[in-house]
């Protein structure tokens, strides 16, 4: 028996199996194989890179390419150019704009085999440190409306390169999916006068259906309309809009937990590839009370088809709780 669930924030529906939902051992991963060639983001290779955005060095006074253990680099091959101009044209029923944008990659790591889940806590740290300021720094550019930051692991997810790394776009438009999300969280604020995402957190702590775990500030959880098996969610406890405005200490704490739930990820589904998306308020986004950022994880366990594609609705084959209940188990 299958179940049709409603997405309580953006009103999309997906299918979900409930009577015999796929464990994780039905899902086979890709084995990921290293690659011979030089890599370009390994020490001692900047040269190879544009010019670094940013530097965090293991000591501030260190020369260039020294020491360093997070690096933030213009991409080589960008979707979008700051130089553009984003400018709309009209084209009688169609609009276009200059291919304007930010396009930059977040070296993670020196250690080209040491990903987010092995890494030091310090070092996840730096890597959510860096993404933070960049934000922060792209957003005095009143030409951008939204900034995506999202890592693609392994070559199912989209990943070209194997050194561990994230991206960053800065865009002139708000995404669809996130301006979805925002509309509709304002649509329950202005109804309830609550934030639909901190009635999520409330009620999971009730019934605990599908809460991965909660911990120094944070919620972890495969969402009730999950779009794919093990989609998982990491939220703040707090009620926060923007990305951006996180501070050192909750800093701290959600590299504990995106640390912790990428392992267990990681562990009980044989080293999926993966994509990481952080969802944030839009840049001139007015809906402080009724939006709250969030992390979200989609293992590569399944690929969407015509159906999916023509209706925009989902076939999830596991469902969210036993996903939850799995990954709490790790």
């Amino acid at each position: 028996m299958s179940q049709l669930r409603e997405d309580p924030v953006t009103g999309r529906w997906i299918i979900v199996n409930v009577e015999d939902p796929k464990p994780p051992d039905f899902f086979k991963t890709e084995a990921h194989s290293k690659s011979s060639k030089t890599c370009p983001f390994c020490p001692g290779n900047e040269s190879m890179t544009p010019p670094e955005i940013l530097v965090l060095r293991k000591k501030p006074d260190a020369k260039a390419a020294l020491g360093w253990l997070v690096r933030v680099i213009p991409n080589k091959f960008p979707a979008l150019r700051i130089e553009e101009n984003p400018a709309r044209v009209d084209l009688g029923v169609y609009d276009k704009t200059g291919g304007f944008g930010a396009h930059e990659v977040i070296i993670e790591n020196p250690d080209h085999d040491q990903e987010l889940w092995d890494a030091p806590l310090e070092q996840v740290e730096l890597v959510l440190r860096a993404f933070r300021d960049r934000c922060l720094d792209l957003k005095r550019d009143p030409r951008f409306q939204y900034i995506l930051i999202f890592k693609n692991y392994g070559a199912q997810a989209g990943a070209s390169l194997e050194h561990p790394h994230s991206q960053l776009i800065g865009l002139p438009i708000v995404p669809s999916r996130v301006a979805g999300e925002a509309k509709g969280a304002a649509r329950h604020f202005e109804k309830t006068n609550r934030c639909i995402y901190c009635e999520m957190l409330t009620q999971e702590r009730r019934e605990k259906r599908f809460t991965v775990h909660e911990e120094k500030g944070f919620f972890v959880l495969c969402p009730f309309a999950s779009r794919f098996p093990f989609e998982t969610w990491i939220l703040p406890v707090d009620h926060e809009a923007s990305f951006d405005a996180i501070t050192d200490d909750k800093i701290t704490g959600l590299a504990a937990v995106l640390k912790k739930t990428l392992a267990k990820i990681k562990d009980a589904l044989n080293g999926p590839s993966f994509n990481l998306m952080i969802h944030t308020m839009p840049i001139y986004g007015k809906e402080l009370k009724s939006y709250h950022w969030h992390i979200e994880l989609i293992p590569h366990l399944t690929r969407v088809a015509g159906f999916e594609l023509g209706t925009g609705f989902y076939v999830n084959p596991t469902s969210p709780e036993l996903a939850a209940e799995t990954l709490k188990a790790r």
